[in-house]
């Protein structure tokens, strides 16, 4: 399967949590075929003086979609993220972190796949709404 992923990290070393983290999906999920450049944009959701930096890369894993979740938030512990986004009145309440790691999109033999359970989505609900994720994703899709 063809993953597209996105990366974002605004606390911390940003460029590097994120090279490191792309390091970690190599070694743990599966071969990176291409990376975007890096996207800095200010926080969204949430206000932060924080400015995010943001890339985008996919993979080819045999691994299932809930394997690839359950090894990126092993990798997102990994590099200092404690915490998921907390659920307040349905509403996702997003706070500052060194390292979030979505998937955005996954393919297998050229299908899209759909996935929407309460552990997962896919395609991501949001990516649409956000530059962070369409302008890199941009730079690696076909």
């Amino acid at each position: 399967m063809i993953y597209y992923l996105s990366l974002g990290a605004n606390f911390g070393e940003r460029e590097q949590t994120l090279r490191e983290a792309v390091q970690q999906l190599e070694q743990h999920v599966g071969k990176v075929l291409r990376c975007s450049s890096f996207y800095y944009s200010a926080p969204w959701g949430f206000e932060s003086k924080h400015d995010f930096c943001n890339l985008c890369c996919s993979l080819e894993s045999d691994l299932s979609p809930i394997e690839v979740l359950h090894r990126t938030q092993t990798i997102e512990r990994a590099l200092g993220r404690n915490h998921k986004s907390a659920i307040n009145n349905q509403k996702p309440v997003y706070t500052d972190r060194t390292i979030d790691i979505d998937i955005i999109r996954v393919f297998e033999e050229g299908k899209e796949l759909f996935i929407d359970t309460p552990e997962l989505t896919i395609p991501h609900k949001l990516w649409q709404e956000r530059d962070f994720v369409k302008v890199p994703l941009a730079q690696i899709m076909p």
